[in-house]
């Protein structure tokens, strides 16, 4: 069972007790140390999981149910306050012990900066490993306030680990002059869109393992306010779930799903599509039982 550093309270709907029996391992990373605008994501994966009991257990679109589907939720990594070093050793180390178990981990941050471990755990896994990053912003900074290790700075630090080669980027709509111009010269860059230019990307990749990290403002505030840096002119819902559901036919091994920050929407709206996109990925990804 892996217990060790982690904490419950609550599990995403329908989940399994059964850790060895499941498939698909959700796992809270209450990571909020670098967020440049607006915190709170530490707050994320409770959120989701409160509101996760508002949806039904079938999608319509997918014709699947959880019903069929074992997946167990382990609960939020303990994460110390103020050390960005120590927490994400700690990321990295379960997620690790996951992927030893041959499991699928989905991650609910916290901010973004969750996916460099969890990636860096992958790369030891699946040396061919490929991220496709689903964001309203590029990430690619080379240090934010002098910072390194930053919200603002993880898909630089993952280009250096993967490559940029390896790294497929949609959706993004804000970063400074420099960002963009290193990733159009470095990573697969497809500013503005995801729909097209994925369905591309998942023809060329297909077989090879991927890792999809989706941060919730690549969607416009208006159908996902909850969030520490809205960007206005995003995605909509649906163009989201179509990306998931075109993602359901490649190898994915892992996912996380990052920067919801509950404070920002009474209305819960926000964590409800997260819950949703949660939904989905298990049904996308999962295996049943």
């Amino acid at each position: 069972m892996l217990t060790e550093g982690l904490e419950k309270s609550g599990a995403f709907m329908g989940s399994t007790d059964d850790y060895k029996r499941a498939s698909v391992v959700i796992l809270g990373a209450p990571l909020d140390l670098t967020v440049s605008f607006r915190p709170g994501t530490r707050f994320a994966p409770a959120q989701i999981r409160q509101v996760s009991v508002g949806l039904e257990e079938y999608s319509p679109a997918l014709e699947r149910d959880l019903v069929d589907y074992a997946y167990y939720d382990a609960g939020d990594i303990v994460l110390p306050p103020g050390r960005v070093q120590e927490s994400l050793g700690r990321i990295g180390a379960t997620v690790a012990a996951i992927l030893a178990d041959g499991k699928f981990p989905l991650l609910l941050g916290g901010e973004h900066l969750v996916t460099l471990p969890v990636v860096e755990a992958l790369s030891r896994c699946y040396p061919d490993l490929a991220v496709v990053h689903l964001d309203a912003h590029a990430d690619l900074r080379e240090e934010y306030l002098n910072e390194r290790l930053s919200h603002a700075t993880v898909m630089r630090r993952v280009v250096e680990v993967l490559g940029g080669g390896n790294v497929f980027q949609f959706g993004i709509r804000s970063g400074t002059r420099e960002e963009f111009s290193y990733g159009r010269a470095t990573t697969h860059f497809f500013p503005g869109e995801i729909l097209r230019p994925l369905a591309q990307v998942c023809g060329q990749l297909k077989g090879r393992p991927l890792y999809l990290t989706l941060d919730i403002d690549v969607l416009d505030p208006a159908y996902a306010p909850g969030t520490g840096t809205p960007e206005p002119g995003g995605s909509t819902p649906q163009e989201v779930f179509q990306a998931l559901y075109l993602l359901a036919d490649c190898r994915v091994v892992g996912m996380d799903l990052v920067e919801v920050c509950p404070a920002y929407d009474p209305t819960e709206r926000t964590s409800l599509l997260a819950a949703k996109l949660v939904r989905e990925a298990i049904l996308c990804f999962g295996r049943g039982k």
